[in-house]
């Protein structure tokens, strides 16, 4: 069973939601439904699970007035051995997006405060937009929160690494202190394996039963397809084939010296106007992440966001492997791949690290087009530039960047050992799984 850190948010918010039910968000597999059923089971005396993709009919319990005394009513009469004991139960609403009025209820929910009450659902932006009579948003009746695929830390606590061992790599970052030589190799080796693997739970459960690469990629392909059926199911008619070229495209993408993501690459003269609303639903449903481009490194970097330039990523480097052969593990792993490809991985990775921590993914190119920035965050009132490097390699961008004075620290994600000098910080790749020092 995978340990997950979503299980001790939920545990946080058990104890200190008020007034809230919980929304959790995410892209389709990546644990939500696994992840609140043992929960619900495990911390309390009744736990009530509505699943509006298994059970439709649920939908009905919703239907008229939206009182917490019917809806509850509602749910033992519907769903077999129910029981709402009140101040210790659960009660999980799956698939919200199928049942538009069941979020709406999470008011009265709230307001009644006999239950606690979870809503999970992946699509929820575009399912609610593309609605023309959609009821209103529980505003300040409901926390957000969204769960992603393992991160690089819960690889390693799958692969046997305790929490006390994970702790001791953060100091390493933190204290600006080199990683044992033996260590860092390892840690790169393992990192290059969550790079093959990924995050989904459901290919490093596979991988972590016999430690089988071929395993993990059947699990990938299954669930590449599933997100492709998952377009032709759900997407709007109009960009069903289009969002599916837009997110094929991605390995092309990353294998160019790209300023930005190029419509051409996935259609010969294509243009923003005819694949804008697709990367917009591939984005909604969390299957990419979108890095915003800035006119100018300066903070707040929100204010100088262009929103004409901007990157992809896969949300998971393990579905991005789905779209290669077989033979592109062993050269991931055993760190073969050359060329541009190689970057464009590392680039997705850091930028899955840096989304798993809460960052916006921001990136800036001169207008020259000469000098260029991976990531942006921002840190203590100020712009910190993130440059990821996949092998040994010159930073001149990040190095102009730091002459500025309102540049306070920059960091150089490599493949090498921790490193301070002046205000450029290097760290080994694998540290990017902790937030930024």
């Amino acid at each position: 069973m995978l340990k997950r850190k979503m299980t001790n948010r939920l545990l946080s918010w058990k104890e200190s939601h008020g007034a809230k039910c919980l929304l959790i968000n995410g892209a389709r597999q990546v644990g939500k439904s696994f992840i609140v059923d043992r929960f619900g089971e495990t911390s309390y005396e009744s736990y009530v699970k509505l699943d509006f993709v298994e059970h439709p009919e649920y939908c009905s319990i919703f239907d008229g007035p939206l009182s917490a005394e019917r809806i509850y009513s509602n749910i033992t009469l519907a769903v077999p051995g129910s029981h709402i004991v009140p101040g210790k139960t659960l009660v999980f609403l799956d698939e919200i997006q199928e049942c538009p009025a069941a979020r709406a209820s999470f008011k009265y929910l709230a307001q009644d405060g006999r239950c606690d009450v979870i809503g999970s659902g992946s699509l929820l932006g575009m399912r609610f937009r593309e609605l023309s009579d959609a009821p209103s948003l529980p505003v300040g009746y409901e926390e957000q929160i969204t769960m992603r695929p393992l991160d690089f830390e819960e690889f390693l606590w799958a692969r046997g690494y305790d929490e006390e061992a994970t702790s001791r790599l953060k100091a390493y970052a933190t204290d600006f202190e080199p990683v044992p030589r033996a260590v860092h190799e390892t840690m790169m080796r393992l990192l290059r394996e969550y790079l093959s693997v990924g995050g989904m739970p459901a290919v490093v459960q596979a991988f972590s039963d016999g430690w089988d690469f071929g395993a993990a990629h059947e699990e990938q392909l299954a669930l590449h397809a599933l997100y492709l059926d998952d377009i032709a199911r759900y997407a709007e008619p109009a960009q069903r084939v289009k969002a599916r070229m837009c997110y094929l495209s991605l390995p092309r993408q990353l294998a160019k010296e790209n300023t930005k993501f190029q419509y051409a690459v996935v259609e010969k003269r294509g243009s923003a106007r005819k694949f804008d609303d697709a990367v917009d639903w591939l984005v909604g449903s969390e299957m990419v992440l979108r890095c915003q481009s800035v006119s100018m490194p300066d903070y707040p970097l929100v204010a100088y966001e262009d929103e004409s330039r901007f990157r992809l990523y896969a949300n998971d480097t393990g579905l991005l492997m789905a779209m290669y052969d077989f033979g592109m593990k062993a050269a991931v792993v055993e760190n073969t791949l050359k060329g541009p490809m190689k970057g464009g991985l590392y680039e997705n990775l850091v930028a899955c690290m840096l989304a798993a921590n809460g960052e916006a993914l921001r990136y800036w190119m001169s207008k020259s087009g000469n000098r260029e920035v991976e990531f942006l965050v921002e840190r203590g009132g100020a712009v910190a530039p993130v440059e990821v490097k996949a092998s040994r390699g010159s930073t001149v961008s990040l190095d102009d960047l730091l002459g500025r004075d309102d540049v306070h620290v920059g960091y150089k994600l490599i493949d090498g050992n921790v490193g301070l000098f002046e205000k450029k910080a290097t760290l080994p790749l694998y540290l990017a799984m902790f937030p930024l020092p």
